[in-house]
């Protein structure tokens, strides 16, 4: 297992029985408890896991990956861990990252740790990297604080966010922006980032994000939040002032300065 912190992982999913099952085999190479939610799957996703020593919620039908990380949220409180990592069912997200992700979740404790997508960035999808980096704007905005790839599903959030969340509206897409800035705002919670490998490959199925819709929804919500936090030239500039936070013992200092300097301001 890794590292001293007690971590569950938590895996939504929705028809990936492509890549299912690889993931959460990887997971728990890493992580005793492992929870996964299946988000009313018509496909072979639940029964590639049926002889898996995990934890499996069922949706009946699909509610959206707010609902399911909820679910998931509320079986991990039951549990003796210290804070739970999610990551994503399709396969773009390598389990082998989850102890670079909890090395630095026990190095700053209390912190929202993210794996930001940085390494062969330029594989992604150009369109997918433009709504990124506008949301990354936006949301750091809302929050305080400078972000990169905060549409990352790949995250560690502590055992107190964990309890914030499972009250946070479940608003698709939206929910993980919305955690970002309840822990900032309710229990003043730090983000820092971890650089994982983008990993756009052919053996994975589309993704359920919608560039276009899914993130002129995003926009307009945070656009909300920043409104209703009252001043929105202040909140700006704390924003602007408060730079990213990218931890990679790994990564050169060099390198890990480029990609801060390469981030959308």
């Amino acid at each position: 297992m890794s590292g001293s912190v007690r971590a569950a992982v938590l895996i939504p999913c929705l028809n990936e029985e492509r890549a299912i099952r690889a993931i959460v085999q990887g997971a728990l190479s890493h992580c005793e408890h492992v929870i996964v939610v299946d988000d009313g799957s018509s496909d072979g996703t639940v029964a590639a896991l049926q002889d898996l020593p995990i934890q499996l919620i069922r949706h009946e039908r699909p509610g959206g990956k707010g609902n399911a990380l909820r679910a998931g949220f509320r079986r991990a409180l039951e549990l003796p861990v210290d804070g739970v990592l999610t990551m994503d069912g399709d396969g773009q997200h390598f389990y082998g990252d989850i102890p670079r992700l909890l090395h630095v979740a026990q190095q700053l404790p209390g912190h929202i740790v993210v794996g930001a997508r940085l390494i062969g960035r330029e594989c992604q999808p150009k369109l997918r990297r433009l709504a990124n980096e506008i949301a990354d704007w936006g949301i750091a905005w809302a929050v305080g604080q400078r972000l990169i790839d905060s549409q990352s599903g790949q995250r560690w959030y502590p055992l107190d966010v964990v309890r914030l969340a499972v009250d946070v509206a479940p608003q698709g897409f939206v929910f993980e922006a919305d955690i970002l800035i309840e822990a900032a705002r309710q229990l003043r919670t730090r983000v820092a980032a971890v650089p994982i490998e983008v990993r756009y490959a052919g053996e994975f199925r589309r993704s359920h994000f919608k560039p276009l819709g899914d993130f002129c929804r995003i926009t307009s919500h945070v656009f909300g939040r920043v409104v209703e936090a009252g001043s929105v030239i202040r909140t700006y500039a704390i924003a602007r002032n408060t730079p990213i936070q990218l931890v990679d013992p790994d990564l050169p200092a060099a390198q890990a300065a480029l990609a801060v300097a390469s981030s959308p301001d």
